[in-house]
């Protein structure tokens, strides 16, 4: 992940670890991170005044948590341009504790494809975007193409059902980035021991719609898929879990 850079633009927003975003633990759940990280883009985007140039639909999200936010804590959502392609764009965000200097609680990197906002197909970055994010960049070169395999040809340790509800949509008329975060929480949600820290990778294939889904199981890759045929929504690549004993 790149570092916060020198120059260029960097944005930052707050928040507050509310009630919804966490766990019975305290702990801020990946969804409610997703979320924060998703404002985050797009605040930047408004203050900029860029938010009706393009669409900005995404393709790949890492999330790292090194010490997850607990209720109450009130945090720094720093994020900033690490990369431009042709057609797409990488961004880097941090969440820091905001009465805090010390190293970020969780960090990011997620690539976002630039969609032309009438005809909603792959577009070129703009040069009035490059103007403002360039800098940032570095020169710094990204590409969007799929990385995760699919399921096929692997042993399948187990599969569960899922439903996406129809609150899960958002404007774009199809289920939010976050929300895909939630089958993975409801897993470790379910599990012995409580999530303490975890570095996964979310890879977004085809956009999907509320209702049923399948997800899909073996060793650290998690799918998600259609609960008919062989589409994909989505794919996990899980690098690293570590959890503790629930207390109490």
């Amino acid at each position: 992940m790149a570092d916060e850079p020198a120059e260029g633009r960097v944005y930052a927003i707050h928040r507050r670890a509310h009630l919804a975003d966490c766990a019975p633990s305290g702990r801020m759940r990946l969804d409610a991170l997703a979320r924060w990280m998703q404002d985050a883009a797009y605040a930047d985007m408004e203050d900029a005044g860029l938010e009706r140039v393009a669409v900005w639909v995404l393709r790949r999200h890492r999330v790292k948590v090194l010490h997850f936010p607990s209720f109450g804590d009130s945090c720094e959502v720093r994020t900033f341009c690490s990369g431009i392609g042709r057609m797409w764009a990488e961004r880097r965000t941090t969440v820091t504790l905001a009465s805090s200097t010390s190293k970020p609680l969780v960090e990011s990197v997620a690539l976002w494809v630039h969609l032309d906002p009438e005809r909603r197909l792959p577009s070129l970055v703009t040069e009035t975007e490059r103007a403002v994010y360039a800098a940032a960049a570095g020169g710094r070169k990204v590409l969007a193409r799929l990385r995760h395999p699919r399921p096929e040809g692997r042993t399948i340790d187990s599969q569960w059902r899922w439903r996406f509800r129809r609150t899960d949509a958002d404007i774009a008329d199809h289920v939010n980035n976050a929300a895909y975060w939630e089958p993975l929480e409801d897993e470790l949600l379910g599990a012995e021991h409580e999530l303490t820290q975890i570095d996964a990778e979310l890879e977004f294939r085809t956009p999907a719609q509320p209702g049923p889904a399948r997800i899909l199981s073996a060793g650290q890759r998690r799918w998600i898929a259609a609960t008919d045929g062989d589409e994909l929504y989505a794919s996990f690549a899980l690098e690293s879990i570590t959890t503790a004993p629930r207390s109490g």
